[in-house]
């Protein structure tokens, strides 16, 4: 990772790019993202890989005290980063805590946002799947929604130098491309309670944020309430 990878999303607000990694067969960009709270603490969304690099990038900001998993995903480099600041907090949702029982975890992330955090975020829980579920969180400051894979936003460009031809069909077919943005088709499938997924969907939009943070694909710099208009659209 280099320095380039920092994108500074507005004041207090950052993003990592992280490595590319396989998933499911094909290659998937890794992103994080850090705020800073006012008290100088760093809010750590998804942890990418922790190389020395990125250790020297997060130093020069601050100390991470919240690790924050948005799903049971979204979790792989929790430990690395609590081996290297052993003070911080690590925060997620039930049905990770129940997949990583080896991890020290706070009161699993619901419906309350923690008040550690500084009265810095607002927190949606996407739920109505029986296969995963997710929290949604909006940055107040700068009027950034931050979500994990409730979007996956692939450009062209990326999906032509990374996956394969049929790999690139199926993901146009998915709607997980530029243009669309749609959750993966499983996990779209799977939810059976669309009530409690459309009540969630109406909370995010009624943040009516200006940016929109997702972990893979293009992250949105602008019009973010109708960009989740248009992927949260298959509820």
């Amino acid at each position: 990772m280099n320095t380039d990878s920092k994108i500074e999303v507005a004041e207090n607000l950052w993003i990592f790019e992280g490595a590319i990694v396989p998933f499911l067969g094909c290659a998937y960009p890794t992103r994080c993202v850090i705020a800073r709270l006012p008290s100088g603490a760093l809010w750590v969304w998804s942890p990418t890989e922790l190389t020395d690099d990125l250790k020297a990038e997060v130093e020069a900001l601050g100390r991470p005290a919240h690790l924050v998993s948005p799903n049971k995903i979204h979790h792989l480099y929790l430990l690395d980063w609590k081996k290297v600041w052993p003070d911080a907090k690590i925060w997620a949702p039930a049905s990770t805590q129940e997949k990583r029982d080896d991890l020290s975890f706070e009161p699993a992330l619901d419906a309350e946002v923690p008040a550690e955090w500084e009265d810095q975020f607002d927190m949606v829980h996407f739920q109505g799947s029986f296969l995963v579920d997710e929290l949604v969180f909006l940055h107040r400051a700068s009027g950034t929604a931050i979500m994990a894979d409730l979007s996956e936003n692939f450009s062209q460009e990326f999906l032509k130098r990374h996956w394969k031809p049929w790999q690139r069909a199926l993901a146009n077919f998915m709607g997980i491309v530029e243009g669309r943005g749609y959750a993966p088709l499983d996990w779209r499938l799977s939810f059976l309670n669309r009530g409690k997924a459309r009540k969630a969907k109406d909370a995010i939009l009624g943040w009516m944020p200006e940016r929109v943070i997702m972990a893979h694909g293009q992250w949105q710099d602008r019009n973010g309430t109708a960009y989740l208009q248009k992927s949260l659209s298959w509820l």
